[in-house]
């Protein structure tokens, strides 16, 4: 055989070889990135209620909203994951009423709705093998109103993974 058809053979080979595993990538792909969904809920579960003090924690250490001190926090069962198009970091929202006071002496002291419990999303991260909160609250949204005003920048995790009970 001569030097140009074995190399042609051995084209041909490794073109087919490509062709195979490229063409298997997007299913083994998506299998990987299933699993990994089920243990990153799983792990959420465990965490919680660390996480949940964490959030808290950091919520109102940002000073947000202005004039308002965080008082309290209910934790509502409800959470829904969502993957980030741009990163692809898996998303929890959950599902929270937060309670504010007025700060003695600021703008919001006269306010009377302070009082008034507020509905939100409580933001977390999945990055690195670990679940991470920055304390941000998406106000007057539950977990599935802010996926889907998010909707270019978030798509829902499917399967049985969506609902993840309180403890």
């Amino acid at each position: 055989m001569e030097w140009t058809t074995v190399c042609l053979i051995g084209v041909g080979v490794a073109g087919c070889i490509f062709l195979i595993v490229g063409g298997l990538w997007k299913p083994i792909r998506k299998r990987w990135q299933a699993k990994s969904v089920v243990r990153a809920v799983q792990a959420f579960r465990f965490q919680r209620e660390q996480l949940e003090a964490r959030f808290f924690d950091m919520a109102a250490a940002r000073g947000k909203p202005r004039g308002l001190r965080w008082v309290e926090c209910e934790w509502l069962s409800p959470v829904t994951f969502a993957r980030d198009l741009t990163s692809g970091l898996l998303t929890a929202f959950v599902s929270v009423q937060i309670r504010f006071e007025a700060i003695e002496g600021g703008d919001m002291e006269d306010v009377e709705a302070v009082g008034t419990i507020r509905d939100a999303a409580a933001v977390f991260h999945f990055r690195q093998g670990r679940w991470g909160t920055g304390g941000r609250a998406l106000f007057n949204m539950s977990p599935r109103d802010a996926i889907e005003r998010l909707h270019g920048q978030f798509e829902p995790v499917s399967g049985d993974t969506t609902a993840v009970s309180a403890r």
